[in-house]
């Protein structure tokens, strides 16, 4: 076996609605073999793996997948349920797992559930997949008993060096638990929460409104200490020292014992305590690195105090790094039971830290490794209490007293910080304050912390946990926020970018500041930010990760939504504008139910309470409302239709629902037997007198959109008014003149698009007048292309054809051979010229047509297309005819004109 490729769903998508990983498998000489064919293969199996008698496959019990493996099952299959064991092994907390025909015998597509917040980039599903295949191969050929332990052990160590740490991982379960998104940054810690101008980022414990000169001042130790000393707060005597002569001068003037701590250091490395000799605090700086603070070390007790937006939130008492002896157990020996806890772990990573037996620590212990410690001793290893150096916690936060909490209100507030950890030696933090006089005061202020880890807080070795997290994500997303904005999703084969357009307009139209994606580029506020084919997740991420962006409208495309997922979790509009024959035969999609099985995704992910547009004229978008999983009585279902005699329709609204639809030549809003039109077919920008009906259906479910969201009736009619084909949707359906002759550009690349503009055409020109340039996707279908080719056929009487500059995996010339053949067997007297380029193409249809006809251009790009027509001068019929069609014209904004119809 082996995997030919792997692709991460980064979102919902059609298998679950979080992420997953799917590997291409091919299964090799495995292929038709089933593991009941497989003398000892299930015992085998079960003897390295022993958690897969409890995993459930479709009998939803445990034991089910034993008995499929008893019974027979293909080895796709297996190696799915060994990943999801390995996860399990490695700490990783999934549980689905598919493995489906990838349309080729042999061929499957195992998909395998991620954690949510495990970094997009992460290489540990694909490793894990990988030592699945090499088990399960390994275990058929009866070559290993198991998967080995250094293998296993290298998985769990990748698994947790890039995973978030427990800081992190505690701002996010708190932030998913409101219903905030969260998006993590690769490998970083770096989060954000929310959406738009409700965005907000977190790094561990540090918020975007951290103040950057209270992280300098907590930093800086010295400054730290005189900033607080100035204002009252009582702190230990002491002072910098940039030489060993100069630290031993201050223990001198201090007195011992003494702290020597780095400057700039941080998680207590090379902090030394008790020091009362000359010799000790050479040792001490040097070890340091010199720079360093020295201070009177200050009796009583070690507390951290973590304060957010000015309230503590939890208080600890922190014990440094220590083992108890038993008499027999060496002090190596002692270290390694305790390391054993399953809590501990390298660094942050988790919610304690593995103790390191170093030379530091025998010399605090007194022990060296091989010592035995007296039994019932207890052997200190640190003498500071960090837990970054395997001190452990006793939490004490219901204990803090009020002189304690004042404090520590103070110093948050005069360092500047909303997220600060306080660290205090007291006698006892459930007691006043002692007081402070003229010699050095019996408790104070150790240090700040401006990015305080959250570990022992969350986990401490003794008392109750706190739920400090959810204290940072309250303080960040006040009043109950979610920190969400609105979010349209537009879907469907045909219509979508000129719908996710309309409703961009609309919205912005009513005082809404928008992010859109869609099949030209990401906008924001009507300018472009990226122009490319913007309808996948990425795209929709760069949208809603923009602050100034108050309301998302996303393009959401079939291809990258098989590819990588959605790139949001819920919508609050979803718009599906109609599903036609398009793309089968790509990514699995085999027939038109396969695609509005993907298509039913958008619908799926529309939130409980928001509002599911759906085209009533159409089918296939009719069965989605009947869908389990689409969930339809807990949405509120608008449809929109050019029938209002639909049944749909009519029996909807007889039930009080709203609908959008055309009525006697008006786009009217239907809400049970109430009327309110909005505009007139004939004065619907794009529709062309009515001509183009198309456009009337775009701009009803556009209208539906805007008005779910709020937009006032009166508003969404005065902007549709305004919406200019030519400058807000270009490339569909727009109308250039060059002389006597008209040109008619449109996207149009499937049987379905292509009969809705030839009926445009007829209606305006007859059958007999319309000539056009053409060139159809190589990627699609024989079948389709065909059918296309049928239809250009039926509604031509002259055609050039070109092929893309990407065949698409075709040999040059292909499409169009394919093409012309089609449309010559379905009508033999039609002409029918091939040509070698786009510029070739229009220059030869347009020598083709005689004035007052039209010439259909259908681009591949519509940039180059643009550039070419703006060369030959052509430009917009009525409102400015002079005005050559430049790129520079194009794409410069241009005041509201009067409608023009043709």
């Amino acid at each position: 076996m082996k995997i030919e490729s792997l692709r991460r769903l980064r979102g919902p998508n059609v298998y679950l609605s979080r992420p997953a990983v799917v590997a291409r498998l091919r299964l090799e000489e495995l292929t038709g073999r089933e593991t009941c064919d497989v003398t000892g293969f299930t015992e085998r199996l079960l003897r390295a793996l022993p958690g897969l008698v409890e995993h459930h496959c479709a009998a939803g019990a445990p034991g089910g997948f034993v008995s499929r493996l008893r019974g027979g099952t293909y080895f796709g299959h297996v190696t799915e349920h060994v990943c999801l064991e390995l996860s399990q092994l490695i700490g990783r907390e999934v549980s689905f797992g598919r493995t489906v025909s990838a349309g080729e015998t042999g061929l499957y597509d195992v998909i395998v559930e991620c954690p949510a917040d495990e970094s997009p980039e992460s290489r540990v599903p694909g490793e894990l997949l990988e030592a699945a295949v090499d088990l399960v191969q390994a275990i058929h050929d009866g070559q290993a008993r198991g998967l080995p332990a250094d293998r296993l052990a290298e998985l769990a160590a990748c698994a947790e060096r890039e995973a978030t740490g427990p800081s992190t991982r505690a701002i996010v379960t708190a932030a998913r638990r409101r219903g905030i998104p969260v998006e993590r940054f690769d490998d970083l810690s770096l989060i954000r929460l929310g959406w738009g101008t409700r965005r907000r980022l977190a790094w561990a414990a540090m918020s975007d409104r951290t103040s950057g000169v209270g992280i300098d001042i907590a930093a800086d130790k010295h400054v730290t200490r005189r900033l607080l000393g100035e204002a009252g707060v009582p702190v230990a005597p002491g002072g910098t020292a940039g030489t060993a002569a100069e630290a031993v001068r201050l223990l001198r003037e201090l007195g011992a014992p003494v702290v020597v701590k780095p400057r700039h250091g941080r998680h207590g490395d090379h902090v030394t305590l008790g020091l009362g000799t000359p010799e000790a605090v050479e040792r001490a700086f040097a070890e340091a690195g010199g720079d360093v603070v020295v201070e009177r070390q200050l009796a009583g007790r070690d507390y951290r105090v973590l304060m957010v937006a000015g309230e503590v939130v939890a208080a600890a008492e922190r014990i440094a790094a220590h083992v108890v002896g038993d008499g027999a157990a060496t002090l190596a020996q002692l270290v390694e039971q305790v390391n054993a806890d399953p809590r501990r772990g390298e660094g942050h990573a988790r919610v304690m830290t593995r103790i390191s037996l170093d030379a530091a620590a025998c010399r605090v212990a007194g022990f060296g490794p091989a010592d035995v410690p007296p039994a019932g001793r207890t052997v200190w290893l640190r003498e500071c209490a960090n837990l970054s150096t395997g001190g452990t916690s006793r939490d004490v936060t219901d204990q803090v007293h009020p002189d304690v909490t004042r404090l520590c209100q103070r110093i948050a507030a005069l360092v500047g910080l909303d997220i600060a950890g306080i660290d205090l030696r007291l006698p006892d933090i459930a007691g006043p304050l002692p007081p402070v006089g003229e010699d050095a005061p019996a408790a104070g202020v150790i240090e700040v912390n401006a990015v305080p880890g959250l570990r022992m807080h969350l986990a401490p070795a003794l008392g109750r946990a706190r739920e400090v997290g959810d204290a940072i994500v309250r303080a960040m997303f006040p009043g109950g926020s979610d920190g969400r904005i609105p979010v349209v999703a537009v879907t469907g084969t045909n219509g979508k970018t000129t719908v996710t357009r309309l409703v961009a307009h609309l919205l912005s139209g009513a005082g809404h500041r928008v992010g859109a994606a869609n099949t030209d580029g990401v906008y924001v506020d009507g300018r472009a930010i990226r122009l490319a084919d913007a309808t996948g997740p990425r795209s929709a991420q760069q949208v809603l990760g923009d602050p100034q962006v108050e309301v998302a409208v996303l393009e959401t495309a079939r291809g990258g939504l098989l590819r990588r997922g959605l790139g949001y979790d819920w919508s609050d509009v979803g718009v599906i504008t109609n599903i036609t024959a398009d793309h089968l035969g790509q990514d699995g999609l085999g027939s038109i139910e396969d695609l509005a099985h993907v298509k039913a995704v958008v619908a799926e992910r529309v939130r409980d309470g928001g509002t599911l547009v759906l085209n009533a004229d159409d089918p296939w978008v009719r069965t989605l409302a009947a869908r389990p999983r689409v969930r339809a009585d807990r949405k509120r279902l608008v449809w929109f239709g050019l029938d209002p005699a639909n049944p749909v329709l009519t029996e909807h609204l007889g039930r009080g629902g709203t609908a959008y639809v055309l009525h006697d030549g008006w786009l009217v809003q239907a809400t049970g037997d109430r009327r309110t039109p909005l505009m007139r077919v004939a004065e619907v920008p794009g529709a062309y007198g009515g001509a183009a009906l198309h456009a009337a259906a775009n701009a009803l479910a556009a209208i539906a959109a805007a008005r779910a969201l709020g937009v006032r009736p009166e508003t969404v009619a005065a902007r549709l008014a305004e919406f200019d084909p030519i400058v807000d949707n270009p490339g569909r359906g727009t109308m250039l003149r060059l002389g006597d002759v008209s040109i008619f550009l449109d996207y149009a690349h499937n049987p379905a698009a292509l009969a809705t503009t030839l009926r445009t055409l007829h209606r305006l020109w007859g059958a007999d007048r319309c000539v056009a340039a053409v060139t159809l996707p190589g990627d699609r279908r024989d079948d389709l292309l065909a059918a296309s080719a049928q239809i250009l056929a039926d509604g031509l009487t002259r055609a050039v054809l070109y092929d893309d500059r990407d065949p698409r995996g075709r040999s040059p010339g292909e499409v169009s051979e394919l093409v012309e053949r089609e449309m010559r067997a379905r009508r033999p007297q039609i002409r029918v010229i091939r040509a070698g380029d786009y510029r070739e193409a229009v220059t030869t249809g347009l020598s083709l047509t005689a004035p007052g006809e039209v010439l259909l251009v259908i681009y591949e790009k519509w940039e180059p297309i643009r550039a070419l027509l703006g060369e030959l001068g052509a430009a917009p019929p009525g409102s400015h005819p002079v005005l050559p069609v430049t790129p520079a014209a194009w794409s410069a904004p241009q005041p509201a004109r009067g409608r023009q119809v043709v």
